[in-house]
């Protein structure tokens, strides 16, 4: 074992596993009726075409630049290079907010779906958060789950990489399960709406999209890690991104041909009522939901990954307490900064469902800024180091990297006051708040 370093062990497989877990997470079974709701079945399915053609385009800088530049860390190293130490701090913080508010939300969904196959599981009321009563063993089971996942995390990246392949391939096999009764069973007729409150519904839709797709990332934040040749790097994350983007619509598709709108609005989970529906017998609602069980522990394994690795490269450049660029001198895993992602998820089950919403919005805006930052930091790397070293080079560079930057600005104008889909005050609001002067405190404190 290298003293003092990250280790060359996550496989190509693993490799892909961790960016399209991460993206699938356990929002296709928890949302996808909200989704058709909001703005009907193919309006969903193309809010979710649009938001993963501004990803694509985003993906593309990250493929070229992770190649370049595989180290750990991801947006801090470019933005670091190509703009400066302030700038890529501000970058890192805001992908860290969108990190650290999907392992939050995980512990929180975890306990939402073993209320669904154990009615009753929830007891012991310790308060109320926005009208929701939050229970005692709801709250236990996602702390304790959280303090699960630290361990494995902190135990070493090849047991978390293996941990993440296998249950991958458990939700790969649940949604072709889906797909297959939905074809056979399904119809047509079941789809309408087609489209659903217009502009606003498809753009509310739109507005949670980056959320959805936050994940592709994880490959670049964990570059230093991988085994495998830097332009498959690369090649690896676009692909992730294309098959995502193919399953958010296939799920859409199913659940909304399985259920008419009437058995949509009724169900608490549509994504398993639908596999009920076309499959026939409770026990296919039960497996759906073991996807999402699966689903909610690839991105919570993804994420400590991606969030532990930011951190330790903004402490490793000396913008963060040092002790978040420690590594542990036997598992060689930035141990510390696995147990700040951690402690998040630990107190996450304490404000309850509401908190899942919050989260989700909240964490998007941070992400689509630091989109923005990656994308302007591959255009002035283009012009500044043309001679750098690009195993994965980009076609059509200015085209890609002024589409991704001014998609990605877009993208973050949703959440502004003035758009119908805003982050919503004050909880929202008071999250990004929050986050941002913690970011403010703890870069002071490293610079003095």
């Amino acid at each position: 074992m290298a003293d003092g370093q990250l280790l060359r062990v996550i496989q190509r497989k693993e490799v892909f596993a961790l960016a399209f877990g991460a993206m699938i997470g356990w929002s296709w079974v928890a949302l996808s009726g909200h989704w058709i709701a909001a703005a009907g079945s193919l309006g969903a399915m193309l809010a979710f075409l649009a938001g993963g053609v501004a990803v694509i385009f985003v993906g593309f800088t990250y493929a070229e630049l992770a190649a370049a530049m595989p180290q750990a860390g991801g947006e801090h190293v470019y933005s670091h290079r190509a703009l400066g130490p302030l700038a890529a701090f501000v970058c890192t913080w805001a992908i860290l907010l969108g990190y650290t508010s999907v392992v939050a939300f995980e512990a929180v969904a975890l306990p939402t779906v073993i209320e669904y196959l154990v009615p009753g599981f929830a007891r012991g009321h310790l308060w109320t958060v926005a009208g929701w009563d939050v229970q005692l063993t709801w709250v236990l089971t996602g702390v304790f789950a959280a303090m699960v996942m630290t361990v494995i995390n902190i135990i070493g990246i090849r047991t978390a990489a293996r941990l993440q392949l296998l249950v991958t391939v458990v939700i790969l096999l649940v949604g072709l399960a889906l797909a297959g009764g939905a074809l056979r069973s399904g119809a047509l007729a079941n789809m309408r709406p087609y489209f659903d409150n217009g502009i606003a519904g498809i753009l509310g839709v739109l507005v949670m999209v980056p959320f959805m797709f936050v994940g592709f990332d994880v490959i670049p934040q964990s570059a230093e890690e991988t085994d495998m040749p830097f332009r498959d790097i690369g090649t690896t994350l676009m692909l992730s991104i294309i098959v995502a983007i193919a399953w958010y619509c296939v799920i859409i598709w199913a659940v909304s041909g399985s259920l008419d709108v009437a058995q949509r609005n009724a169900a608490t989970l549509p994504t398993a009522d639908a596999a009920v529906a076309v499959l026939g017998g409770s026990w296919a609602g039960k497996l759906a939901v073991i996807g999402g069980i699966a689903g909610i522990l690839t991105s919570w394994n993804a994420f400590l990954v991606g969030g532990s690795r930011a951190l330790f490269a903004m402490a490793r450049a000396g913008q963060l307490p040092a002790a978040f660029g420690r590594l542990h001198p036997r598992y060689n895993t930035p141990h510390n900064a696995i147990l700040l992602i951690g402690a998040i998820s630990v107190i996450a089950p304490l404000f309850g469902r509401p908190a899942m919403v919050w989260l989700v919005n909240a964490g998007g805006l941070g992400i689509v800024v630091a989109y923005s930052f990656v994308a302007l930091s591959f255009i002035v790397l283009r012009y500044r180091e043309p001679q750098m070293a690009r195993p994965y080079a980009v076609r059509r560079w200015r085209l890609t990297g002024y589409a991704a930057l001014l998609l990605s600005l877009a993208l973050a104008c949703l959440y502004l006051p003035f758009s119908p889909a805003a982050l919503a005050w004050p909880y929202e609001w008071a999250i990004v708040a929050a986050w941002s002067a913690l970011g403010a405190v703890l870069l002071l404190y490293s610079g003095r």
